[in-house]
This record gives C-alpha cells, sequence and structure tokens, in this order.
C-alpha cells in the first residue's frame, strides 16, 4: 500500500498551506514538514505491520481510514528549533501517533461510537475485545520504537501513557460532588488530549538536539493547543454534518459522555437553558435504557444554536492565546510563526 500524501491528512481541517505556513517566514518550512511527514507515514506503514492476519486487519484500520497527523507534524516543526527531521524525531513521531491511534480504538469502545473518520469504527466491526486489544497492541508497538532511543524516550512515553489512562479513567468515573464540573473537565482534555500534543511538541526539541530550555515552553504550548483543538471539537461534535465529522453528530452526548456545551448549558439558570439541560438528560437516560438515539436531535440542535455553544468558543480561543503566550521564549521566526498559526488554526476551524 502507498502511503496517503501527508499534506491531505492536515490541510482539510486545519488549512495547513493556507494557514500554518502561511507567513512569509514559515512557508519555507511546508516542504520539510511535509517532506516528514511522508517519512513518517512510511515508518508507520511498516511499524503496523504484524503477521498475524486478524492483528494486521484491525491494527492498521484507523491508520487506513485517513487522519490528520497533527502530533507528527507538530513535532516535525519543533524539531526544527534543533538538527531537524533527525531519524529520531521520525520514531518518535512515529511513536505518539501510534499512541493516538491506540487512543482511538478504545475511546470508541468507552464512547459507543458508531464511526470513526467516516468509517464503522472497529468496535462495530470485530467488538469490542477485540477493538480494545488492538490499542493495547499499538501502545505496546509504540513503547518498542520509543525503546529504541534510551530511558529519557521510554519516561516520555510512559508519562505520557500514564496521563491518557488518567484523562479517561476521570472522565469514566465523572467529578465528585465537591469538584468544579467545568475546572474537572478541562483537567480531562489537558489529559487525555493535551498531553499527548504536548509530548510531541517537546520531542521534536529532545530528539532533534534542541535547547533544553525550549522544551518547557513546547510543553505549555502543546497542552494548551491541546486543550483548545479538544474544546471545538466539542463544538464540531454538534454538527449537522457527519461527513465533516466521521461521526454521527452529538456522539459523546448521545453516549452520555459530557461535553463542554453541555457543562457551559449546566451553569445558566434561565428557564429555557435549565428545560434544554433536563431534556438531554433525560434524552440521555432512555437511550441508555435502549430508546432510539434519534430522539435527542433536536434537543443538540439548540444546544448547537444555544450561547453555551458561544462560550465553548470563546473558551477555546482564550486556550489558544495563552498557548501563544507560551512561545515567548521561543525565537522569533519562521517555526514560532508557524506554531503561533497553528493554535490559531485548531481553535478555529470550521464547526
Amino acid at each position: 500500500m502507498t502511503p496517503t500524501a501527508p499534506g491531505s491528512h492536515i490541510a482539510g481541517k486545519l488549512g495547513l498551506t493556507d494557514r500554518i505556513f502561511a507567513g512569509a517566514r514559515s512557508r519555507g518550512l511546508l516542504k520539510t514538514v511535509e517532506a516528514g511527514l511522508k517519512r513518517v507515514d512510511s515508518a508507520l506503514e511498516r511499524e503496523l505491520r504484524v503477521a498475524d492476519t486478524l492483528a494486521d486487519a484491525t491494527s492498521r484500520y484507523l491508520y487506513d481510514a485517513g487522519g490528520k497527523r497533527i502530533r507528527p507534524m507538530l513535532a516535525l516543526l519543533t524539531a526544527q528549533l534543533g538538527d531537524g527531521a533527525t531519524d529520531e524525531v521520525i520514531d518518535a513521531a512515529t511513536a505518539l501517533e501510534m499512541t493516538h491511534l491506540g487512543s482511538l480504538y478504545h475511546d470508541d469502545v468507552m464512547d459507543a461510537a458508531d464511526k470513526r473518520r467516516g468509517v464503522p469504527s472497529a468496535h462495530a466491526v470485530w467488538g469490542n475485545n477485540v477493538a480494545i486489544l488492538t490499542g493495547d497492541l499499538l501502545f505496546s508497538r509504540a513503547s518498542q520504537i520509543m525503546a529504541r532511543h534510551g530511558e529519557d524516550a521510554i519516561r516520555l512515553q510512559a508519562d505520557t501513557f500514564e496521563r491518557l489512562v488518567l484523562g479517561q479513567m476521570h472522565e469514566t468515573v465523572g467529578p465528585s460532588a465537591d469538584d468544579d464540573r467545568v475546572a474537572f473537565y478541562l483537567q480531562v482534555l489537558a489529559d487525555k488530549t493535551g498531553s499527548l500534543i504536548a509530548a510531541a511538541a517537546q520531542a521534536g526539541v529532545i530528539f532533534s538536539n534542541g535547547p533544553q530550555e525550549f522544551e518547557q515552553p513546547m510543553v505549555t504550548f502543546g497542552e494548551k493547543a491541546g486543550v483548545a483543538f479538544q474544546l471545538l471539537d466539542d463544538v464540531i461534535d454538534l454538527s449537522a454534518d457527519p461527513d465533516e465529522t466521521g461521526k454521527v453528530p452529538g456522539t459523546d452526548l448521545r453516549a452520555g459522555v459530557p461535553t463542554m456545551p453541555y457543562l457551559v448549558l449546566g451553569q445558566r439558570t434561565d428557564a429555557a437553558s435549565v428545560d434544554l439541560r433536563a431534556r438531554i438528560d433525560e434524552g440521555v437516560a432512555r437511550i441508555a435504557d435502549g430508546a432510539d438515539p434519534e430522539i435527542l436531535d433536536e434537543p443538540l440542535a439548540q444546544l448547537r444554536d444555544h450561547e453555551a455553544t458561544q462560550a465553548t468558543l470563546d473558551l477555546a480561543n482564550a486556550w489558544s492565546t495563552e498557548a501563544i503566550d507560551a512561545l515567548a521564549p521561543i525565537p522569533d521566526g519562521a517555526v514560532r510563526e508557524a506554531l503561533t498559526r497553528f493554535a490559531q488554526a485548531v481553535a478555529d476551524r470550521s464547526s
């Protein structure tokens, strides 16, 4: 199989060529990053091969369905602060993308999602057990790749994986009665999404032999940009166009997984907001008892147009701004310009 052209992974959602690399100084990075993405795709194609027929089919399933390759792109960008796309950077970018892929198999089981990237989810094809084991297989393969590069690489992978698991666990169990639900949810996003994007940004510096003083700014940048990215995904989850999202609109909420627009709605005390929240809760409960998920179509359409969704957009922009502020120690130049545009792009996708 010939790997998909890497530029197509990102351009559709983030406007790679038109936005992130639109600046005069960063435009020259585009060919460098795309060349690196081709190497990552080739590595993924190689590392995802499994001798077992079933495992080979399941482990390649979501990779073959596409994807934006955001994490490898970010690692390749930050690698320009050092020696560029070294073999070690390519390996780290590959391992982190495999970790991301593995987490998607698990997420879809946890959320009972029917579709992912426009195709039936893995658990819908092979069942929950096989989907979970496939995710585990990808995690183990990612760890093998990182183990080639010593203790620091292993620690980065292990620490990131720990945060992914804790984020999923906290999302599953939910906040305690004393927790601020919005703050709790933001921490879940930081663990589940921000940690892996932060690891990619940090890995680019580490494995390109970049200056050590750039590592923490990249961690902060990646985590905050990751939260902004996920907040926008919460809005996109309410989209009426499943062809764009690859998922049924409101997949998370229909499965009883709270998203930021729903949580912000819960802070509103006006009668219309209270009524809408109650109807969503009632619908989720009925779906859990076996009702048709379409019973939530109308309430979720109303939530999409509610001020709570606009408040989520505003919050995403605030996190994006904080990500850009974290770039202050990075020298002014093409890389910083592209990273700034990256943060702006993840918080300004079409919903």
